[in-house]
């Protein structure tokens, strides 16, 4: 008998070993581990999916049935704007108040009083400049501590600063007032906004974060109305009550916001998935809307926020100038500044021309109490025309068209003989008060909603912070410029200042209609994908995107994994409690 080749046997051994050890218990686990999470991903993405075609779906009404609670505490939010109107327009109006001169001003003449032109300057900028700060500050604050906490921390400061307004001895510290509490407004003016277009739907977006608009006409209203209370009186607290009056407002909006829930998006970019959950259930009312799933709007925002991740680098100031975001940036930053250069400031001279014309303070302030009211109605009418079907870009658009063309007539009412000064006087502050009634139906409102959805929700709140800090700038060099072309011992251009506001308002009409895209009706994951594209502005309407078709194969499960637990977590849950019922 022949002896077995050892050689032979040992080679066996090997092939029987390098075939049985082929998938060891370490490439097994990998192996199920790489199949559940590809299963994780794809069932986010599916639900994502059937979440997104729900809300593209979604009616008005609809929304508003589902949505009730998300639309009361965007309401409340949102409301902390009425204190920066309120306090914005009473400075300006004190200024004319004898008892304020004499306490704050200088001694011009023999029993004339006259707070000096540098500080009134530095008493009307000096908000701008706390504002600056808080817009800045804000970019990060709020990203780390959450909305709710950042609103109520500012309402406490608010509430903290008023007392040096009511205990104020000096013009100095008038202007410490000015500017810390110019720091929390700041805040609110881009926290109210986010907030807003966060917790709604696609179909209410453009109502909810337009009603902040809305809540600035609401503080200049009062404002006008306390002022004009006071005329009368001629003692200290002529001016002491309307500063005394801005307590009235941060302590009960901070026991009401204690209770408000936080942002779902702002949760699901923290990783709190199961937070996020519970947060959409006490924004929404299930019982009117029986096809509404938490968990599938969950999932929607994690594969938005994941596609962000993708094509945004990072979540600082400086990311917002970089790639695609760079653009977004500047869009915003433009349709901000835009507010201020198509003629705003011109034509809050309304009463100065109603003046000119013989009308005294009573009536003079009653037609800015008219004008404010009119700027609330814009906001209604705004929504009417977004309600018909009217895009925002198309809007803003054809508003700026209609601004031109009044800038325009009052430049001619220039031309009018010196002889009917009176009637030239009465025709330009009428006009002016039809060129804000158009202005608050178009891009005073409209630009709410176009900063809110044009930026990215990693960046959104950096992105409105910038675009605010231009608006307060360009605000500024137009609050300077126009007194000289309106006074009659500086340039003394008067009417003819129109022109002047025509000739920048045409650049922003082309500016808006090459830069400026359609955002309506389009989830936040379609708009990252179109500009991601570099799709034209004018394209933007009519391109069809899939976000899913086109991203889901190439969008890193890598990205996706640190949410993937959560989610799972999240499922469990649902199941259990289902099971539990």
């Amino acid at each position: 008998m022949a002896s077995p080749d050892p050689h032979a046997t040992a080679n066996t051994a090997s092939e029987d070993i390098v075939f049985s050890d082929s998938k060891g218990p370490h490439d097994v686990l990998h192996n199920s581990d790489e199949v559940r999470r590809t299963e994780t991903t794809d069932r986010i993405i599916q639900n994502a999916k059937t979440a997104t075609d729900k809300e593209q779906n979604m009616t008005l009404l609809q929304g508003i049935k589902l949505y009730p609670k998300a639309i009361a505490w965007s309401m409340l939010i949102s409301t902390c704007i009425v204190m920066e109107g309120y306090d914005v327009c009473l400075i300006n109006n004190f200024y004319a108040f004898p008892q304020f001169a004499r306490k704050y001003g200088e001694e011009i003449a023999p029993g004339h009083w006259e707070v000096p032109a540098r500080w009134q300057a530095g008493l009307s900028n000096g908000a701008n400049v706390g504002e600056l700060i808080g817009l800045l500050i804000n970019g990060y604050v709020s990203e780390r501590f959450g909305y709710r906490y950042t609103v109520i921390g500012c309402l406490m400061l608010v509430c903290a600063w008023t007392s040096l307004f009511f205990t104020a001895q000096n013009v100095q510290t008038l202007l410490a007032a000015e500017i810390l509490c110019g720091i929390p407004w700041g805040v609110f003016q881009t926290l109210t906004i986010t907030y807003a277009s966060e917790v709604c739907p696609v179909a209410m977006r453009g109502y909810l974060t337009t009603y902040v608009n809305f809540c600035w006409g609401v503080g200049q209203e009062i404002a006008i109305g306390v002022i004009m209370s006071m005329l009368k009186r001629d003692d200290e607290w002529a001016y002491r009550i309307p500063y005394a009056l801005q307590w009235m407002w941060p302590v009960p909006l901070a026991l009401g916001i204690v209770f408000a829930p936080e942002s779902p998006w702002w949760l699901v970019r923290k990783g709190r998935l199961d937070d996020a959950k519970k947060s959409l259930l006490r924004l929404t009312s299930l019982n009117r809307e029986t096809d509404f799933n938490a968990d599938e709007t969950v999932a929607m925002m994690v594969h938005t926020t994941a596609l962000e991740e993708k094509t945004t680098q990072g979540a600082t100031f400086l990311d917002c100038f970089k790639g695609h975001d760079l653009r977004r940036t500047e869009i915003v930053c433009m349709v901000w500044a835009i507010q201020n250069l198509s003629g705003n400031s011109f034509s809050n001279y309304s009463t100065y021309f109603l003046k000119q014309a013989g009308l005294d303070d009573d009536d003079a302030y009653a037609f800015a109490l008219g004008q404010y009211a009119i700027n609330m109605a814009g906001v209604f009418g705004a929504w009417f025309l977004m309600s018909r079907g009217i895009g925002r870009r198309a809007l803003y658009l054809y508003g700026l068209c209609g601004l031109f063309c009044m800038l325009f007539v009052l430049g001619f009412l220039g031309l009018v003989p010196e002889a009917h000064n009176r009637e030239a006087s009465i025709a330009t502050g009428s006009i002016m008060l039809g060129w804000a009634l158009v202005y608050q139906l178009t891009v005073g409102t409209v630009c709410y909603s176009l900063v809110s959805e044009i930026s990215t929700r990693r960046l959104q709140i950096k992105t409105i912070a910038l675009g605010r800090v231009l608006y307060i700038i360009v605000g500024i060099i137009t609050a300077v410029l126009t007194p000289y072309m309106l006074n009659p011992g500086a340039w003394d251009w008067s009417n003819f200042t129109g022109f002047f506001w025509a000739g920048i308002c045409f650049l922003c009409i082309v500016y808006v209609y090459f830069r400026v895209p359609e955002p309506t009706g389009r989830t936040f994951a379609e708009l990252d994908l179109l500009f991601s594209k570099g799709i034209s502005a004018r394209k933007f309407a009519e391109t069809k995107v899939d976000v899913f078709a086109d991203e889901a194969a190439s969008l890193d499960s890598a990205v996706l994994n640190k949410y993937e637990k959560g989610f799972d977590m999240s499922q469990t849950d649902s199941k259990a409690s289902g099971s539990a019922v």
